[in-house]
């Protein structure tokens, strides 16, 4: 998940749950404010009334065209001793003018004129304009709170946008970036402190990478001049050795080993050489090639090399499979693999190649049981020993459609093993 994103959402749920107890805390301060001014009104209304009670005035008549409405009545003494003084109901009420029941707000006031005489004071409104006033409230603070949470959360993702810009522009070079190449370099102004500082260990740790890539290149030549010619010049003194009438059987039989096992380490040498600079990205250059045709090449001189094998090899060919990528490692892959399918089947075997316009794969006997799958393309991994293998062979292939952006698997099926070439 990007950055932006990840923040986006996380300021969305604090939004909403701040938002949500404002909301709640809002609504209820409303409501109490109207609940508030009701009583009031009530008070107001309740107060007019006793004063004129009291002062012996006409009382205003209970139909006067408003919604407050009042009650007057005498009580008795222990009536009015065993009540409150003042209390506040919500209740339903059946208003005579309007023939219905509707729900209203009542004050009770019990009070003592001069002679001593009690008197319950019952001052009503209806609250059916409070319940319209309340559903109003509700809804605004719904709306309210919907369109807030949205806009902030629309500006926050913009004021992010713009000030992770220099991030992604960052990023954006990270990736076309490619050592050894001639890439274009960063240009990335800003004035926040952590990217100006996020830049330059870019810029230092790129100078750094291309140092010892040189370095590595640089390594890698010296080493394959500096070793293989030495491991040349004694291959060729113990073929001369060889060549010697004086020499024993034994000790021919010991020269010959020693030659084998310096045969084997050149072999060795030349690979891990490889693999470096398959490592390193030093096959930059592509061509379109079929991989099919390339395996052709090599196809009867392994049948030559292995005939005495007995193997049987057959080349199904469904359709031409076109690739882009280094002709050198093109020839590695295919005869590595060409390699592996002759070197460890059984005596006897078969091998068969199909090539599809989407794959290239080679099927062979050998094993009988399948191979370990997650260790298969490790370096120096065997299942078992054989000769003429430096157990590097799967590893370069390996490593190979990795660089070149192909999709190299293992699979057991049918008591062949396969290895398959795809198109990621």
């Amino acid at each position: 998940m990007k950055l932006i994103y990840r923040m986006i959402i996380r300021i969305a749920v604090m939004l909403t749950i701040v938002l949500g107890v404002w909301s709640v805390f809002f609504y209820v301060a409303m409501i109490d404010e109207v609940n508030d001014e009701v009583d009031d009104s009530l008070e107001d209304y309740s107060e007019y009334i006793i004063i004129r009670a009291l002062a012996g005035e006409e009382l205003p008549s209970k139909n006067n065209g408003s919604n407050n409405q009042y009650y007057l009545r005498e009580v008795s003494a222990d009536y009015a001793r065993q009540r409150k003084a003042i209390t506040y109901e919500d209740a339903m009420i059946y208003i005579e003018e309007k023939c219905e029941t509707e729900p209203a707000r009542i004050l009770t006031t019990l009070f003592q004129n001069n002679a001593g005489e009690f008197f319950e004071l019952r001052v009503l409104v209806p609250t059916i304009e409070k319940d319209d006033l309340r559903s109003a409230i509700l809804g605004w603070i719904v709306f309210l709170y919907g369109v807030l949470l949205l806009t902030i959360l629309l500006i926050s993702a913009w004021l992010l946008h713009r000030s992770l810009r220099p991030l992604y522009k960052l990023l954006e070079w990270l990736d076309d970036y490619r050592i050894g190449k001639d890439n274009v370099p960063l240009d990335n102004p800003t004035a926040i402190t952590e990217f100006r500082r996020l830049n330059e260990a870019a810029r230092r740790n790129a100078a750094r990478s291309e140092q010892l890539f040189e370095q590595q290149k640089q390594f890698i030549g010296n080493a394959s001049h500096e070793m293989q010619t030495p491991l040349a010049i004694c291959q060729n003194r113990l073929e001369m050795l060889i060549e010697e009438e004086s020499l024993s059987e034994r000790q021919l039989e010991e020269v010959g080993k020693t030659l084998r096992t310096l045969e084997h380490i050149t072999r060795l040498n030349k690979s891990l050489l490889l693999l470096s600079k398959i490592d390193n990205g030093q096959f930059s250059d592509r061509v379109r090639l079929s991989l099919g045709e390339v395996l052709r090449r090599y196809v009867d001189d392994y049948k030559e090399v292995y005939a005495y094998r007995n193997l049987t090899l057959e080349v199904v060919d469904g359709g031409a499979f076109e690739v882009e990528m280094n002709e050198t490692l093109a020839t590695v892959l295919v005869t590595n693999l060409l390699k592996n399918a002759f070197v460890h089947n059984c005596d006897g075997g078969h091998i068969r190649i199909e090539i599809t316009p989407s794959s290239l794969t080679f099927r062979n006997s050998g094993a009988e049981d399948a191979l370990e799958a997650e260790h298969i393309f490790e370096r120096f991994y065997q299942g078992t020993r054989r000769e003429g293998s430096t157990g590097l062979g799967l590893a370069i292939a390996d490593s190979i459609c990795k660089l070149e952006g192909l999709g190299l698997r293992y699979r057991f099926e049918g008591g062949d093993h396969c290895f398959e070439i795809t198109l990621r």
